[in-house]
């Protein structure tokens, strides 16, 4: 796909390898903002997502500006995502979100300020359980 159709932001580099070892799959990242909030636009080719992980002390908002994929908190059935989707994610929150198999996905991301803000990176999505929420395929 062509950066035109992706989003109206920069795809950006590949995912650096400090953030690139949490995602199954090629991300890139492009950062907006940084200054007093930190503002991201992210981009998971098909099949790629990120692993589980929480925001502590402020948590996220996702704005999907291309593509389609998915969302899961734990505990929860995980949900489409499409352009024109806003996620809020609160702190403490475990959960995951990434492309489905087929299709790209662009999204802002926005973290929410606050003091300690960090994220904690945690074990992949179950690829079974991936699998199974995209029909039953992957895109290998």
């Amino acid at each position: 796909m062509e950066d035109k159709e992706l989003s109206c932001f920069n795809l950006g580099e590949i995912m650096p390898e400090i953030y690139g070892q949490y995602f199954s799959g090629q991300a890139y990242l492009s950062t907006l903002n940084e200054k007093d909030i930190r503002i991201s636009n992210v981009t998971f080719e098909p099949g790629c997502i990120n692993n589980w992980h929480i925001h502590h002390n402020g948590g996220q908002i996702l704005m999907v500006t291309a593509g389609k994929g998915f969302y899961q908190e734990e505990g929860k059935t995980a949900i489409s995502i499409q352009k024109g989707d806003v996620i809020h994610i609160p702190s403490e929150v475990k959960h995951w979100h990434g492309a489905n198999t087929t299709d790209w996905l662009s999204h802002i991301a926005i973290e929410i300020p606050a003091s300690g803000y960090n994220t904690e990176w945690l074990e992949k999505v179950n690829e079974e359980e991936y699998r199974k929420i995209n029909g039953g395929t992957t895109n290998e």
